[in-house]
């Protein structure tokens, strides 16, 4: 053993940790995570409409969809919000646009209040124009 010294105490290792990759693929998983949490909150919510012969299809083009649970959770253009939430949403679109139309869909087994709390809500913010969703039943021939 006299070709080479295995003195470990002379030798200059690597004494830090380098926690680039690590910083790295936290990242990318952050990323991925919010890029599917608004789709996976979609699919969980499902909202059965109910079915009715005849529907009222409105032209306006500029509308926004408000989805109410049978929970009583609100979906305000597919985005889960709080009331107060909500509210600042509602108050900036007064604001902005008045004559945005909302279309509500509400699960079958929704409470009939969670329907009209929505719609007063949006009459005392000045957001008047607003209709219900339905599924059209297809009649037989």
């Amino acid at each position: 053993m006299a070709g080479k010294n295995l003195d470990l105490e002379d030798s200059d290792g690597i004494n830090d940790i380098n926690i680039t990759p690590f910083v790295d693929v936290v990242l990318v998983l952050l990323v991925i995570f919010m890029v599917t949490a608004p789709v996976m909150i979609k699919e969980s919510l499902k909202v059965n409409l109910p079915r009715t012969l005849t529907s009222d299809l409105s032209t306006k083009t500029n509308s926004i969809g408000v989805a109410i649970t049978k929970e009583g959770q609100v979906l305000f253009n597919g985005a889960l919000l709080s009331e107060e939430n909500l509210q600042q949403e509602l108050q900036k679109l007064q604001a902005t646009a008045p004559d945005t139309t909302f279309l509500i869909s509400a699960d079958t087994d929704a409470r009939h209040g969670d329907v009209v709390k929505m719609m007063d809500r949006l009459k005392k913010n000045g957001l008047n124009f607003f209709a219900l969703q339905i599924e059209k039943i297809k009649e037989a021939p």
